[in-house]
């Protein structure tokens, strides 16, 4: 954006020297020195306000947290100024949200051996299918799923577990993440149909309306440039089932 670092709806920003973005599981991966390495929708937020960043002459701060619950509260709390999320119905009652910025499809991964073959077969009597509580697919199992048991989990790995147990008949994630999950069950197939989609857009705490307008602005013109699919493209995620909404 021209001019960005004299805007005065960003001053606050700007002389505190930093600007935070909370990501949240599977958003990023820490390695075993700390590195963080951002991830899916992460890799969209951390390119996109590193170079907003960058044109300000600040840093950006990624702030990690476990979960989108943990990273709206963080958001609510003063603790960090932005973060990517799943636009929900219930979410607006807690944050304001920017345009789209990204979007793609909920699906389902199934173990070796099981019998499901359709998308429509995993909501039915007997059904368990394990998903992490309070993540965007979670919220569309409880919007959609009439018969089957949707059994909520902490975090994307235990809901993973589970299913690599046998304790559950189908696992509900953002479809790019389950590519990699599949990987480490071998034999596991992710069902070609999806069950909705997500669309993702930049969270702001309420209150915080000068931000949300500048936010506003750097998104459409993000998204008008190609800036948004640059990003997607090189990072191999339009593959993944990633689009620009």
């Amino acid at each position: 954006m021209s001019n960005a670092a004299d805007d005065p709806r960003i001053t606050d920003i700007i002389e505190s020297g930093v600007i935070r973005l909370a990501l949240f599981l599977p958003q990023y991966a820490t390695a075993a020195d700390g590195v963080v390495t951002p991830l899916g929708a992460g890799v969209v937020g951390n390119a996109l306000i590193g170079t907003l960043a960058e044109s300000l002459g600040i840093r950006m701060e990624l702030i990690e947290q476990p979960s989108p619950p943990a990273a709206i509260k963080t958001l609510n709390d003063g603790g960090c100024d932005l973060s990517i999320l799943g636009v929900e119905e219930l979410r607006w009652q807690l944050a304001d949200f920017t345009p789209p910025v990204i979007q793609f499809d909920f699906a389902y991964l199934v173990p070796v051996g099981s019998a499901i073959q359709e998308t429509d077969e995993v909501d039915r009597p007997g059904c368990r299918i394990s998903v992490p509580s309070g993540h965007a697919s979670w919220m569309a199992l409880k919007a959609t799923i009439k018969h089957a048991e949707i059994v909520a989990t902490e975090i994307p790995d235990e809901a993973f577990a589970m299913v690599q147990a046998g304790d559950v008949d189908a696992f509900a994630l953002p479809r790019e993440q389950l590519i990699d999950y599949a990987e480490l069950l071998p034999g596991s197939r992710i069902l070609t149909e999806g069950f909705g989609y997500n669309i993702g857009s930049f969270a702001i705490a309420k209150g915080r309306q000068d931000l949300l307008d500048f936010m506003n602005e750097f998104v459409e013109e993000a998204k008008a440039s190609g800036q948004v699919k640059r990003i997607l493209d090189e990072a191999d995620l339009t593959s993944r089932g990633f689009d620009v909404a």
